[in-house]
């Protein structure tokens, strides 16, 4: 009724026996370590790469922050020179040159945090 033929009269292949087979059996050890070996590398390098990407995006969070930080403040300073312009015209100019040292100064510290973070 059943036609299933055992394993071993299914393979045609004599299983090797002695010194053969220590050497096979020798043989599949070390490809199966080299390729363990290989699996872990992988595993590190790809865990590498993602905190480089982790690291390289809080980066470019952290200079972001900055800019907009800078930018906003330039913003209220260039109000604040407007507001007392008109207050004072005859403040004007040095209103416009105190404004623009302190941009230039906003500018600076972006550079640097983005030169600093950027290690």
């Amino acid at each position: 009724m059943s036609e299933l033929i055992p394993y071993s009269q299914q393979s045609s292949e004599v299983a090797p026996t002695g010194v053969g087979a220590l050497v096979e059996r020798k043989a599949d050890r070390l490809a199966r370590k080299q390729v363990e070996q290989l699996q872990r590398t992988k595993r590190v390098g790809l865990a590498r790469l993602e905190v480089q990407a982790q690291l390289e995006s809080a980066r470019a969070q952290a200079v972001g922050y900055v800019g907009q930080q800078a930018m906003q403040t330039v913003a209220m300073v260039s109000q604040l020179e407007g507001q007392l312009g008109a207050a004072c015209p005859l403040a004007v100019s040095r209103l416009q040159g105190i404004a623009d040292m302190t941009a230039l100064s906003l500018a600076e510290v972006v550079s640097d945090a983005a030169r600093k973070m950027g290690r």
